[in-house]
């Protein structure tokens, strides 16, 4: 039975003092990973300590970020999820596709809810098998899609006879695009070509010199940290049409582009969410977080693609937080009372008016089929005089006539492996 807030108020006010709220942060502050670690961590940390400052907490009950450093390492990661589940730890973000295949297996044992916004396992979009892993708004597979959505819209529809180079991190999240790219070149006839590029990414020079060669239409990135910078920087070496050059939403931050200068002009990446601080929500971070003192870091992040990206997880766990409570009627939440308020998200444009958000992500909602949002994005394009990402597309919608197929495909394959019998949950 769905409450209103009037009556989660008399609960709550008859109750006894609760515990705080708890939300793990399995953030990577060192290492060659940290140029992106350190943002994200710092938007997600300041958005729960908006919430204590200004509002109180979550539905009257503080929140608790639990930080734990990963170094984006897999072992380090599964072990900062076993010190830190026994905390009354409601969602995981791992922020690492690597530490989010391993934890898969270990939070449904667990039942606690795991949130890979934008990366992790695709197929973990199918809420009947994967009960408590969700990856909205959009996945690895809709980015791909989307890329070439965007492409297709550049070409009057038509990529057939085209070149497609993917420059990837060797690593699970790398290749995770892969099957999607070909089933859409098989669909389009465009030619794909795959070049991996090994942790961290620093040695790029054999790939760039391929391309070079082979003269492809377009080059697609699926790289982190350091890579990025270098593959840019390589491509501006042998100069490559910026414009022709697209990094996926984890290739398109200020600390891809900066150290590359004037020369990484016109280089687009793919956003889940918009960019820069022009909404009322960082004038309530800038008073109530940053003049207090209360940043997690030193302030200087905010408005940053990365640090955005943090504070928009913080926010949609907490909406899942909110729904949760007014689900079961209590403000202190278990993990199971997350999951749930997870599948039953909403986020809207009024919503996002309300939280100080308008228009800062897609609009979607969460179903036991649908862990995995509305599968949207746009492309934002890098002007290095002005020093800023400029937003250039609409929403573009991924291509679900690919997609779902090969999520129902994948996700039915990691049942019959795991002895796992579709269903939603029942709560």
């Amino acid at each position: 039975m769905k409450l209103g807030t009037m009556t989660i108020a008399a609960i709550m006010a008859a109750a006894p003092a609760m515990a705080d709220l708890v939300f793990p942060s399995l953030s990577y502050r060192t290492g060659p990973y940290a140029a992106g670690g350190i943002p994200f961590a710092d938007g997600y940390a300041d958005y729960f300590t908006l919430l204590n400052e200004r509002d109180g907490g979550i539905g009257g009950i503080p929140t608790r970020v639990l930080e734990c450093e990963t170094g984006y390492n897999t072992e380090k990661g599964v072990e900062c999820y076993e010190s830190t589940k026994g905390e009354g730890s409601l969602v995981y973000q791992p922020l690492s596709t690597g530490i989010t295949y391993q934890l898969i297996p270990k939070t449904a044992a667990d039942g606690i809810p795991m949130h890979t916004m934008g990366y992790g396992r695709t197929s973990a979009a199918n809420g009947e098998v994967f009960n408590n892993i969700f990856n909205y708004p959009a996945n690895y597979w809709d980015g791909a899609s989307i890329a070439v959505n965007y492409l297709l819209s550049e070409n009057d529809g038509d990529l057939s006879g085209k070149t497609i180079a993917l420059v990837y991190h060797n690593s699970a999240y790398g290749k995770e695009p892969i099957r999607t790219l070909e089933e859409l070149s098989a669909k389009h006839g465009f030619e794909l070509s795959q070049l991996a590029v090994d942790h961290p990414g620093q040695e790029q020079k054999s790939q760039w010199l391929q391309i070079r060669r082979e003269r492809p239409d377009y080059v697609l990135m699926w790289g982190w940290g350091v890579m990025n910078q270098v593959a840019i920087q390589e491509a501006a070496n042998i100069r490559f049409p910026m414009e022709n050059f697209i990094g996926n939403w984890w290739a398109g931050s200020e600390n891809d582009v900066l150290p590359v200068g004037e020369a990484a002009t016109g280089y687009k990446a793919l956003a889940m969410h918009n960019v820069g601080a022009d909404f009322p929500i960082f004038e309530d971070i800038q008073q109530y977080v940053v003049d207090t003192g209360n940043a997690a870091g030193a302030g200087d992040q905010i408005g940053t693609i990365l640090y955005n990206r943090g504070l928009y997880a913080a926010m949609l766990a907490a909406e899942a937080a909110r729904t949760a409570q007014e689900i079961h009627g209590v403000a202190d939440i278990t993990p199971a009372m997350m999951r749930d308020g997870m599948e039953a998200l909403v986020i809207d444009e009024a919503k996002m008016q309300e939280l100080g958000m308008p228009n800062f992500g897609p609009e979607f909602s969460v179903s036991c089929e649908n862990h995995g949002g509305s599968g949207q994005g746009k492309v934002q394009q890098w002007d290095a005089a002005a020093g800023e990402w400029t937003i250039i597309t609409d929403w573009i919608t991924s291509d679900k006539s690919v997609i779902q197929p090969l999520i129902e495909e994948d996700s039915a394959a990691y049942a019959a492996e795991n002895n796992i019998t579709p269903g939603c949950s029942e709560s």
